[in-house]
């Protein structure tokens, strides 16, 4: 029998990879002969780098950049040798949670992600991929751009800002001193929105306002980003303000897109294709997933359901694990999640259920279970 698992982390228990070995231990207690294959998993948001870093073989880099208010922070990104793929997420140099309570949205800069985009390529990278979500900012990625070497001049020819308050006073765009190793890089970006750049509908007016950015600054603003792209379609050829994505993490999606010339995808999608899942899944029998929490969200485009779908195509059966079911988790059988299973054997304190060691004997307990009842059930 062939099994893959591929489960999310569980937040302040356990990592994706430490869940899945436990679930590997469970299953090989009963099937010993049987072929298990775990894999990472995450959906491009919080947890990603982790788990793909862990997953792929890769080691955590930490590099002192600027925060998304010019101070220094220390950003953590994974990089991969073998295949010279750095794993990142623009939260850690740029995220809502290194701003304090009074957001500064016009002076919030993505410098600190470009920073670590430097850092990497000096190390070797060549391929990246990058999660947006958490963003603090809402610069169209000036910021960014400024750190990898394109220079933003006003009309008398010198350099404006790095953050949202600079986009206004931009005329040209030289690109002298760009890094030349860019040429060389592919930028996989996970991306879960569609908005574009600018209007109703764009970075400013849809998330600005979780970002600091008041009723009187909405207007303004989307013209300054508006007036971004056009500089910057006038210099580079770049039009790519009302592609989907566009308007993600305050712009940072159409700074990718633009200058980078970043592919925007699920982030669902980018892990599964950055794991290889579509070929460990050829041949499966059983597949084994699942999160932190079930519960009708998860129904809706979360990692478990990705890969319910994905084994589907392969006609294997799908058995998720969660270290809490709630009330509508029930949507996930209609989503290919055969049958879901809470680990949890005992009434215990939340901060005992999340205690590693508990979640870890808990998940492996319940795994083997599951795999007596299996085999059971294939006599």
């Amino acid at each position: 029998m062939k099994i893959v698992i591929a489960i999310d982390s569980l937040k302040g228990s356990l990592s994706s990879m430490e869940a899945g070995n436990a679930i590997k231990e469970g299953v090989l207690k009963v099937s010993p002969e049987a072929q298990v294959l775990v894999k990472p998993l995450a959906d491009g948001g919080e947890g990603t780098t982790e788990a793909l870093s862990e997953g792929l073989g890769g080691e955590m880099v930490q590099v002192e950049v600027h925060g998304p208010m010019d101070v220094p922070v220390t950003a953590a990104y994974g990089w991969i040798r073998e295949s010279k793929t750095a794993v990142m997420e623009m939260a850690a140099a740029a995220g809502i949670t290194l701003v304090g309570k009074e957001k500064q949205p016009l002076h919030a800069t993505t410098y600190g992600v470009g920073e670590m985009i430097r850092d990497a390529v000096k190390r070797g990278c060549r391929s990246f991929v990058i999660g947006i979500g958490g963003s603090a900012t809402n610069d169209c990625g000036i910021g960014m751009l400024t750190a990898l070497g394109f220079e933003f001049l006003d009309a008398s020819g010198n350099p404006v800002g790095i953050d949202a308050d600079a986009l206004k006073d931009v005329a040209r765009i030289r690109t002298d001193h760009v890094m030349p190793e860019l040429e060389e890089c592919s930028f996989r970006v996970a991306c879960d929105v569609t908005n574009p750049l600018c209007g109703p509908n764009g970075a400013t007016f849809i998330y600005g306002p979780q970002k600091g950015v008041t009723e009187e600054m909405k207007e303004k603003l989307d013209q300054d980003l508006g007036h971004f792209a056009e500089v910057t379609k006038r210099c580079l050829n770049a039009d790519c303000a009302d592609m989907e994505g566009a308007g993600a993490a305050g712009g940072l999606g159409y700074a990718f897109m633009a200058y980078l010339k970043a592919d925007l995808r699920p982030g669902i999608d980018l892990v599964l294709e950055a794991v290889d899942m579509d070929e460990a899944m050829k041949g499966a029998d059983l597949v084994f997933t699942g999160e932190g929490r079930l519960d009708h969200q998860t129904a809706m485009g979360k990692a478990p359901v990705g890969i319910a779908a994905l084994a589907k195509k392969h006609g294997a059966a799908v058995i998720a694990f969660a270290g809490s079911v709630a009330d509508g988790a029930e949507a996930c059988n209609e989503k290919g999640i055969d049958a879901y299973f809470p680990i949890l054997r005992q009434v215990v304190t939340l901060d005992e259920a999340m205690e590693p060691q508990t979640a870890r004997r808990n998940m492996i307990k319940t795994a083997e279970q599951v795999m007596r009842l299996v085999r059971a059930v294939k006599k």
